[in-house]
This record gives C-alpha cells, sequence and structure tokens, in this order.
C-alpha cells in the first residue's frame, strides 16, 4: 500500500474542505491517487465540489486584441506580479497581442516565430528577460473569428489577471461585454451542456449515484434524484444555461435573447492557471530565517 504524505493530505483538504482524517482514510481507499479520493469523498456526501489542482504561481498579464472580425486573447507570464505594471513589458504583450491578430499563427512555435520590432517574439521575450531580470515567457494564445452580424464583447478583470472574449450573434457590443463579465466571474467549463465529453458527464452520473445510494434513497426514486443532481451540475458548469450574474432570474441565454442575440462561443484565461506553484517548505523557510 501506497504511504500518504501529509502534503497530499493537505492539498486533498484545501481542495475539498474536509477533515484531516477523512482526508486521509479517502487518500488510502484511493491508494494516493488525489482525483479518485475526491470522488471516495464526494460518493460519500463528504465533499460537494473540489476545487481544481495546481496553485497559480505564475504572474503576469491576460490581453485581447481586436481587429475588425478577428480577435486574439493572450497571456505573457512574469515571475513576479510587480513586473506586470513595468511599461516594457505592458508594451510587450500589446505588440505580442497585435502580431497574433494579425498573422493567425497556427499554433505556439509559429507565434514565437512572428516578428516585432525587427526580431522574433521569442528573441524579444529573451532580451526583456536580460533587461527586467525576471524570466519572461509567451505562454499561450487563442484566435477568435467572428461574423459580420456577430459582436465581440472583451473584458479585463483586475487590470489583466483574467481575460474574457465572448462571441455573440446579434444584440449589440454591450450585451457580449456583459456576458463576458458574467465569464470572468463565474468561469464556466463549456458553452452549453452538450459540449460535456460524454466520458466526463458518465463519471460525474455514477459519482451522483453512489452518493444518492449511500444517503440510503430508495432504491426505485434513485435514478430521479441523479438525473436532478446531473441537470443541477450541468446548469453550473455550462455557460449558457447558468444564472446571469446581473440578472439571476435569466438564464445567460435568455439575457442574450431578451436583446435579441446568441451566445456563439467564449474564450477565458486567467493568468497562471494550470501551472504548478513552488511548494516551499515552510518548516525550512522559518528555520533559515532564524539562523
Amino acid at each position: 500500500m501506497m504511504a500518504i504524505t501529509a502534503a497530499q493530505v493537505k492539498e486533498l483538504r484545501d481542495r475539498t474542505q474536509v477533515g484531516m482524517m477523512d482526508a486521509k482514510k479517502a487518500l488510502v481507499a484511493a491508494d494516493g491517487d488525489m482525483d479518485k479520493a475526491i470522488d471516495v469523498l464526494r460518493e460519500k456526501g463528504l465533499a460537494k465540489a473540489a476545487k481544481k489542482a495546481g496553485n497559480v504561481a505564475a504572474e503576469g498579464l491576460a490581453a485581447i486584441t481586436i481587429d475588425g472580425n478577428v480577435a486574439a486573447v493572450i497571456e505573457v507570464n512574469s515571475e513576479t506580479d510587480f513586473v506586470a505594471s513595468n511599461d516594457k513589458f505592458q508594451n510587450f504583450v500589446k505588440l505580442v497581442g497585435q502580431a497574433v491578430v494579425a498573422n493567425k499563427p497556427a499554433d505556439m512555435p509559429a507565434a514565437l516565430a512572428l516578428t516585432i520590432d525587427g526580431q522574433t517574439i521569442d528573441e524579444a521575450a529573451k532580451a526583456l528577460t536580460a533587461v527586467i531580470g525576471e524570466k519572461i515567457s509567451f505562454r499561450r494564445f487563442e484566435i477568435v473569428e467572428k461574423g459580420d452580424g456577430d459582436h465581440f464583447g472583451a473584458y479585463l478583470h483586475n487590470a489583466g489577471q483574467i481575460a474574457a472574449l465572448v462571441t455573440v450573434e446579434g444584440a449589440d457590443e454591450e450585451t457580449a461585454r456583459d456576458i463576458a463579465m458574467h465569464v470572468a466571474a463565474i468561469n464556466p467549463k463549456f458553452l452549453s451542456r452538450e459540449d460535456v465529453p460524454a466520458d466526463q458527464l458518465a463519471h460525474e452520473k455514477a459519482v451522483f449515484t453512489e452518493e444518492t445510494i449511500n444517503e440510503g434513497k430508495p432504491e426505485k426514486i434513485v435514478p430521479r434524484i441523479v438525473e436532478g443532481r446531473v441537470n443541477k451540475w450541468l446548469s453550473e458548469i455550462s455557460l449558457v444555461d447558468q444564472e446571469f450574474v446581473k440578472d439571476s432570474d435569466k438564464t445567460v441565454a435568455e439575457y442574450a435573447q431578451s436583446k435579441n442575440g446568441t451566445v456563439k462561443g467564449f474564450v477565458r484565461f486567467e493568468v497562471g492557471e494550470g501551472i504548478e506553484k513552488k511548494q516551499d517548505n515552510f518548516v525550512d523557510e522559518v528555520m533559515g530565517q532564524i539562523k
């Protein structure tokens, strides 16, 4: 059997808000597999939801550049948040956005080979790293194209910590921007429930079924309860089904319809998401300050 570490227990507690012993038992039952341990806790009704792993470590800026019917959402990273307010860094982010939207590169290698100020973006990032004294990296981008009858809604939260871009068919730019604000705040995973992968849907259904059975519900009503829980979960992760933040009486789809529009797509970049944070040993850190 795999030895369970205190760090694993802490991560599971941070992600599920359960007690220490419950977290340890779940990890033992799952043989140290974090995702399985979360399912074990959910099936027992101890954890209603779990936060994504991977503390956000990278700093920097996310930005949106729009040129007619083409938009680019980009993320450029630095090591500290202090650099995000540096004029040279901000100018680099602006030039990268302009180059990406103008050239529509197919992938990151093609994007890094684009030219700004007479050098490739890759070379410019390295040069800026030398000037600022902190690693600068152009991490990712997404190109979005719209039709003439569509509107882009762009919203930057906290000066570029989150960038949300929404495409709405019909309606107007203000409606699209309102929905982009919603995307920034609520962080939907999919546009609609139809976009949820079948295996993910099946997995959630299995977990809800186990949880409902463990609650001692009569067998004949279990499928109905599970269906209700699956529908609630789908409405929470699908943008068009979510309650609109500015008017909770309407879903996002209903809000768009009230403005004669339909939501076609969205992109949301949060700076540093999915990047593992460098874990410092707290005890060593304290001891280092005492010496």
